[in-house]
């Protein structure tokens, strides 16, 4: 089938739909940055709409320098190295073990790359010795891996960072982890160094899934900087799923708008141990299929007192999701979860309210509420600042042990899911080797 641009998409069922309200808009760019139109310079000063597009314009070919500058000399992202001592403790065994394995001709393993003092090796080196002496399972034959959405309908509680940090650390047990950016703002895309709105087309992104144009998200998968982790990218061109969706569903009862990405996943999920779902911080149309598609959910929540009440927003508009997909899917009962997970996030333990958030969090959500805590450091900050996450540093030029302290959140947080994939995966083998 022909590719079909967004605009055109829209076009077609604007014209079909009478009583659509929506109009199109072409801005003007050839206006200076906030300049006052001609034809009303004797009005109040303001900024006409069709300057917006200037504004947008200077916006992205400033983002695109601000990327450059972050990670000079490279243009692009680069996985961190790793130490002989790191490679130790990634594989959870003795650094001699590592010195006396890597010239064992059996073993093929990489012998990095000698330095003045130690060995370098890279990602992808690491986690060949990660998948020969870590002590992790493998996924078992005919299982297929776990999709993880990450949730939250409100902005600025650490989502995204949640979404890559989780990946990053699974990566580092050995797995194969799929990234999937639903949110038109695209963070978690501009995470992996890629800018949306320059580098992203609509054909990569989720949509000609949505429009019917693919059964099978496999076209929209491309690798990214770190060895493990693909990513289905996304640009601000997913706006049109919020609209395309619903009018597929008014024209056509029969289809099944919460069901897409579903069944867009399922031919690949025997290529990877857990897919990891970046949503919008809203109740949109790819929300509702993250969280229809998922087997398991992450809600980031900060211990502070909006984010907390923010919070209970989130489970009413959740369970009145639930409530009305009754009436929508026969089968909706038979939709569980393998778990659900309450992740406090961005925890600043200096301040005296957190303490009293935190209390409110456990006694609201129970036994949903992880035993780990993501603390606020200037580790996070300066990762963040160069579009990175704790796990892109090769070497913190700061405090070693403020370094620890975040990382070692990090890697208890992804310790602890991994062992929850594992447990699913064992599970579903005696299952399937009992039939």
């Amino acid at each position: 089938m022909a590719k079909i641009k967004t605009n055109e998409k829209l076009s077609n069922f604007r014209q079909k739909d009478k009583g659509s309200t929506m109009s199109e808009v072409r801005p003007r760019v050839d206006k200076p940055i906030l300049s006052i139109a001609p034809d009303v310079k004797h009005r109040l000063p303001g900024v006409p709409l069709s300057d917006l597009r200037k504004v947008a314009d200077h916006a992205s070919k400033m983002l695109v320098n601000v990327r450059e500058s972050m990670l000079a000399p490279h243009p692009r992202k680069k996985s961190p190295t790793f130490t002989t001592s790191q490679i130790a403790a990634l594989c959870r065994i003795d650094r001699k073990k590592v010195i006396y394995s890597w010239d064992k001709p059996e073993l093929a393993l990489p012998p990095g790359t000698a330095t003045n003092r130690t060995r370098e090796f890279t990602l992808a080196e690491a986690r060949e010795w990660i998948a020969k002496l870590g002590p992790f399972k493998k996924r078992p034959t005919r299982v297929k891996g776990k999709k993880i959405a990450i949730g939250n309908f409100k902005g600025g509680v650490s989502k995204t960072t949640t979404a890559m940090t989780l990946a990053q650390g699974l990566s580092l047990y050995g797995r194969r982890v799929l990234l999937i950016d639903l949110d038109p703002q695209a963070s978690l895309t501009a995470l992996t160094g890629i800018l949306a709105d320059s580098e992203v087309e609509e054909d990569q992104t989720v949509l000609p899934l949505v429009y019917g144009d693919q059964d099978s998200v496999r076209y929209a998968i491309k690798p990214t900087y770190w060895d493990g982790i693909d990513l289905i990218s996304a640009s601000a061109a997913l706006f049109g799923a919020e609209f395309y969706l619903p009018f597929k569903q008014s024209k056509d009862p029969s289809f099944e708008f919460w069901n897409v990405l579903n069944k867009g996943l399922e031919p690949i999920l025997g290529d990877y141990d857990a897919v990891i779902i970046d949503t919008p911080p809203a109740l949109s149309y790819m929300t509702i299929n993250a969280f229809m598609a998922a087997d398991a959910l992450v809600v980031p929540t900060p211990p502070s007192a909006l984010d907390y009440a923010s919070s209970t927003q989130f489970w009413n508009l959740f369970a009145d999701l639930a409530d009305n997909m009754k009436g929508l899917v026969p089968d909706v009962e038979l939709k569980r979860f393998d778990f659900i997970h309450v992740l406090l996030s961005k925890v600043d333990s200096n301040l005296a309210s957190t303490h009293a958030v935190r209390d409110w969090i456990n006694r609201t959500y129970e036994s949903f509420v992880l035993p780990i805590e993501i603390p606020t450091t200037t580790v996070t900050a300066s990762a963040a600042a160069e579009f990175g996450t704790v796990y892109d540093i090769s070497k913190y030029e700061g405090s070693n042990r403020t370094y620890q302290r975040a990382r070692e959140a990090y890697d208890r947080f992804a310790e602890m899911i991994d062992q929850e994939i594992v447990a699913l995966w064992e599970a579903e083998k005696e299952a399937t080797d009992g039939d």
